[in-house]
């Protein structure tokens, strides 16, 4: 069975790149996109828990995506968050851990995110429970 994947980047171009990326594998399928905090929001909002993996970025076209993370947290309990952006530094990773995201990525951790992806959308990450691994500059988590 396929991942769901909710979506939340204001770049087109990026947007559309994770979107050829998630299709690529087989292993997921985009259900919903947002690019500003309200659109986001109103999705969450119309479909609950009907999405596995979202992938949030902190910087939407209006708006925040620590909103979006509080939000898809509140409303899927169960769901795998990971941030994707490009402003991320290790305060910001900790507050983004303590809203409720699994896993938060630099966009130059594309390696990194990779590796993630791979284990979720694997059959036996059936759980997809996030573990804390040691990352170059501080802890992070990883599923």
């Amino acid at each position: 069975m396929k991942q769901r994947v909710f979506l939340a980047e204001d770049l087109s171009r990026m947007r559309g790149l994770l979107v050829d990326l998630f299709s690529s594998t087989g292993e997921f399928q985009v259900v919903g996109t947002a690019c500003t905090e309200d659109e986001a929001e109103r999705w969450l909002a119309e479909h609950g828990d009907a999405w596995d993996v979202a992938v949030i970025d902190l910087v939407l076209d209006e708006g925040s995506g620590t909103h979006v993370i509080r939000s898809a947290r509140r409303r899927n309990y169960g769901g795998v968050i990971a941030v994707l952006s490009s402003c991320v530094t290790e305060n910001l990773r900790e507050h983004c851990y303590q809203l409720g995201a699994d896993n938060v990525f630099d966009e130059a951790e594309t390696g990194r995110f990779l590796l993630w992806l791979g284990k979720v959308g694997a059959p036996q990450a059936a759980s997809m429970q996030p573990l804390r691994t040691p990352l170059s500059a501080g802890a992070g988590r990883a599923a």
